[in-house]
């Protein structure tokens, strides 16, 4: 959740310390080190092979599962013949869909959300495929069978690919199934893309070379990462064949576009080599990006952020849906611990504080007090003790916390008032971290787009470091957000945030 200066300076989901990353979509964890894994363990096409068959075998099961709780749901023990073929074949029907949608092309195992998008739309195309067939052939199949298999299928076959994507992720880092990656480019360009290659190795792309315009890279490679000179066709092969390169990566160059791109791609396809293509966007998840095809050339299209339309009617629906719901039902825990913390310390049971939200528009944002009530006051002393990221002021053992506020930081139950803010539309659930006027003021022009949607109660960057982030690295992961959000990475962030606040992930 959320929290900055004076009574909400400490934030209440802190996951582990630097240098740990965690990958908003894997939820997979790993350390700065991450990249320098070595990459001589099992092939690549061993390890997908492995995972592709683990996948349908878990694919199976679970239509298997949801197939026999839907008969036994509609028709209790006595479904009678017609319904046991039918829970007989619902699962080679599930596991088929979602071939159809590419659900098991290397290309998409283990990485993105695409995934799990090729999973929602298998489903989505079975039901249609279903009563098409029922339509036609005047089956009758029970719609209660089928609202009952379709939506299980689809969530246990979900779970078992998150399972799934964390045994890959272990498998990669311990050195199995990496990809050997040659980086082509200009030295500015290819330095970029193996920062990016480090900061997420789960997605098993191991740099072992860069080949750089002019004579030599201008910084520093470990020791694992080998430099060569010339980034036209020949010098590129040659070191792919010297490197035994799995994938070749091309950072946007001049040299290597047009024909000569279409040639050294004809070249590679010999080898069995994979070709990628960086066109220099950072920060700018798959579903914005897609080919045209224009009077023969392939055309990058990149979408707006869906910052405005229909998608983001429905999340506003759903926030105030959920939230509403959700401070309904913890109403009674909410006026328990109000009781607590006027019984803990004197002052007022809400800490209110002025946030700028959506637009630039200041809103009042609502948490319990977790500090004595003069906690601004006494800042000034503890200023030299500060262990925040040089915006945010933190301290671990901050001793203007009082005994029921630590035990509120630490379940994250200090934040549980904001639910009134999303009732009201001042918050999202999900969103960037609400800044403070003081902070806006400073905002360069990028910084800015933050406030292009509702701040929410939690989000990536809360669930991705929090505190032990630079400033540089939460603004990065909050405008990532704005220009990559979905229903459903708001779904994989509630679900992390739950986890860390059960498993009490390094709060303070």
């Amino acid at each position: 959740m959320v929290a900055e200066v004076g009574d909400a300076d400490q934030e209440s989901i802190a996951l582990p310390a630097a240098p740990l990353i965690i990958d908003p979509v894997t939820d997979a964890v790993t350390d700065e080190r991450a990249g320098e894994q070595a990459v001589a363990g099992r092939a690549p096409a061993t390890v997908l092979r492995r995972y592709r068959r683990l996948a349908m075998a878990l694919d199976v099961s679970s239509g298997a599962v949801a197939a026999v709780a839907a008969t036994l749901l509609r028709f209790g023990s006595d479904p009678g013949v017609t319904y046991v073929a039918v829970a007989v074949l619902a699962p080679v029907l599930w596991v088929l869909a979602i071939a159809a949608r590419r659900g098991y092309e290397n290309r998409f195992l283990g990485a993105g959300t695409e995934e799990y998008r090729n999973l929602a739309d298998a489903a989505l195309v079975l039901f249609i495929v279903i009563a098409v067939a029922s339509f036609v052939f005047k089956s009758g199949i029970s719609r209660g069978f089928i609202i009952g298999f379709l939506p299980l299928a689809f969530v246990l076959t979900l779970l078992s690919r998150r399972r799934l994507r964390s045994w890959l992720f272990r498998r990669r880092l311990s050195g199995d199934g990496m990809h050997r990656v040659l980086v082509v480019g200009r030295s500015d360009a290819v330095g970029d893309l193996l920062e990016q290659f480090d900061r997420e190795p789960w997605h098993g792309l191991a740099p072992v070379g860069v080949c750089v315009s002019g004579s030599h890279f201008n910084g520093t490679l470990p020791d694992r990462i080998r430099a060569y000179p010339g980034t036209d066709p020949r010098a590129v092969l040659r070191t792919v064949d010297e490197l035994h390169a799995d994938v070749v990566a091309v950072a946007s160059h001049p040299d290597l576009s047009g024909h000569a791109l279409r040639r050294l791609a004809w070249a590679l396809d010999e080898r069995g080599v994979d070709l990628i293509v960086s066109p220099g966007i950072v920060e700018v998840a798959g579903p914005r990006l897609s080919i045209r095809p224009v009077a023969g050339l392939s055309l990058l299209h990149m979408e707006r952020p869906a910052t405005h339309g229909g998608r983001m009617l429905i999340k506003r629906a759903l926030d105030r849906l959920l939230g509403t719901g959700l401070f309904l039902v913890l109403s009674p825990a909410l006026a328990l611990i109000a009781l607590a913390v006027k019984r803990s310390s004197p002052g007022p049971v809400l800490f209110r504080q002025i946030r700028i939200g959506e637009d630039g528009r200041p809103f009042e944002m609502l948490k319990f007090r977790s500090m004595i009530a003069d906690a601004e006051d006494r800042r000034v002393d503890l200023e030299a003790d500060n262990e925040g990221n040089g915006v945010l002021f933190k301290l671990r053992k901050d001793p203007r916390v009082t005994r029921v506020g630590t035990v509120l930081r630490r379940y994250s139950l200090d934040e549980l008032p904001q639910l009134w803010n999303v009732v009201r539309g001042d918050m999202s659930l999900v969103g960037p971290r609400p800044p403070l006027p003081q902070e806006v003021i400073g905002y360069s022009d990028d910084a800015t787009r933050r406030l292009r949607v509702k701040p929410g109660m939690t989000g990536l960057w809360q669930v991705s470091g929090r505190s032990d982030l630079s400033w540089e690295e939460s603004l990065r992961l909050d405008l990532r957000y704005v220009d990559n959000w979905s229903l459903a990475l708001d779904a994989i962030i509630l679900w992390r945030t739950w986890r860390a606040v059960v498993g009490r992930s390094g709060a303070y």
